[in-house]
């Protein structure tokens, strides 16, 4: 019976650990607390509509004065190139306003918070088409509120981050650009929380539950979704200007 008690109180402290354990979510529709999805599978016969995919994270330290959010995003395309249906920001490319991101929490959200209560400023940084490979892309993403609105954080609970759309346009007809129904895994790579009032910052970059999202059933050589290395360089002060 001793043992047996003890092998319970193991088992409930394990739990408790990985439930509270900080790191990174990634799901289609909302975020992996509350239901969020790792698998989107597309029919690609529409123009309409898009494709949300919901970052948060559950941090580790304790902070009131969180005022913005460094995100890293890397995807893999299946085969040796990326397809023109993922090309996006860049002048040239096939889909260049088909990439966007929002700082409203999905309505359905129970579990997750919202950090900043609606008061951010997002903006795609930068995409890096053939980072890490010709199949690849790199998405940075910078959001930020104003000195007014800092935001408290706590271990233990799920954060929304940013909303990352990838809309249906120049699926079908003319126009149309290649490349939807190529499978592909996208990977939340990394967070940075950034923190005024002599806060520290704090790094996230490893998973919570589950930091990768499949589209198409993007398994990369019938070896799932592949964790790049995640990148430790600042990007913050590259783009912060955009939102003071």
């Amino acid at each position: 019976m001793k043992k047996a008690s003890l092998l319970c109180v193991a088992l409930l402290a394990l739990s408790a650990t990985s439930a509270f354990a900080g790191g990174l979510n990634l799901g289609w529709s909302n975020c992996v607390g509350d239901g969020g999805v790792g698998a989107r599978v597309s029919l690609c016969n529409t123009n309409g509509g898009s494709n949300v995919m919901v970052a948060s994270f559950i941090p580790t330290m304790t902070s009131s004065t969180v005022n913005g959010n460094e995100i890293v995003v890397d995807l893999q395309a299946q085969g040796s190139s990326l397809p023109a249906w993922w090309q996006f920001k860049n002048a040239g490319t096939c889909r260049s306003t088909a990439l966007s991101v929002s700082q409203t929490v999905p309505t359905t959200a129970v579990l997750c918070v919202d950090e900043f209560a609606g008061q951010a400023t997002a903006g795609i940084g930068a995409y890096n088409i053939g980072f890490g490979g010709a199949n690849r892309a790199r998405i940075v993403i910078a959001e930020a509120v104003p000195a007014s609105a800092l935001a408290p954080v706590a271990p233990g609970n799920e954060y929304f981050s940013i909303n990352i759309a990838v809309s249906n346009s120049k699926t079908v007809g003319t126009g149309s650009c290649a490349g939807c129904l190529t499978p592909v895994c996208v990977v939340l790579n990394s967070i940075k929380l950034t923190a005024g009032g002599g806060s520290l910052d704090e790094f996230i970059g490893n998973a919570a539950v589950n930091n990768a999202v499949t589209w198409q059933g993007g398994a990369i050589d019938g070896g799932g979704c592949p964790l790049a290395v995640p990148t430790h360089n600042t990007t913050w002060g590259a783009v912060k200007s955009l939102y003071r």
